[in-house]
């Protein structure tokens, strides 16, 4: 990776800009970093309430029967954003796919152990738990390397 600084009087403004020929992990990374994909909030619903959630606050989202729900300590609630649309949004280094049906926040994992036919399961620190699919069992134990010494902001 070439990284190009340029510095000059005349600009007013900071200006990042990124060439790839597409976004690969390096370049997520350094969009969490700049705070680019940080999800301000969410909104869900439970029965006639609408609740402003932050997603610091978040243990998990899962999808149930066409719908998705996002776990809280204050409770379950759902939400209008498809999976794939948080997995868009959410910090990378912060939230991961476990399974097709389901998104963890990585600081709310208390410890996983193998399973069955190369799974994990991971337990949340409320108690719940979650298979991780063999696909994404990489891709968590990478996010774990990562964030090895890391503070939770």
């Amino acid at each position: 990776m070439k990284v190009n600084l340029d510095f000059d009087q005349r600009y007013e403004d900071t200006t990042i800009t990124i060439q790839s020929k597409e976004m690969n992990e390096s370049i997520k990374r350094i969009l969490d970093f700049l705070g680019e994909r940080e999800k301000e909030f969410i909104i869900g619903k439970n029965g006639d309430m609408q609740h402003i959630l932050n997603p610091e606050d978040v243990h998990y989202f899962y999808s149930e029967a066409d719908t998705v729900k996002v776990v809280t300590s204050k409770g379950t609630f759902q939400i209008k954003e498809k999976l794939y649309e948080l997995e868009e949004t959410l910090p990378y280094t912060k939230f991961i796919r476990l399974s097709k049906s389901v998104i963890a926040n990585v600081y709310e994992l208390s410890r996983f152990e193998p399973s069955f036919n190369g799974t994990l399961c991971v337990y949340f620190k409320s108690g719940a738990k979650e298979y991780v699919s063999r696909h994404y069992v990489p891709k968590l134990k990478e996010i774990l390397k990562i964030n090895r010494g890391r503070k939770n902001k």
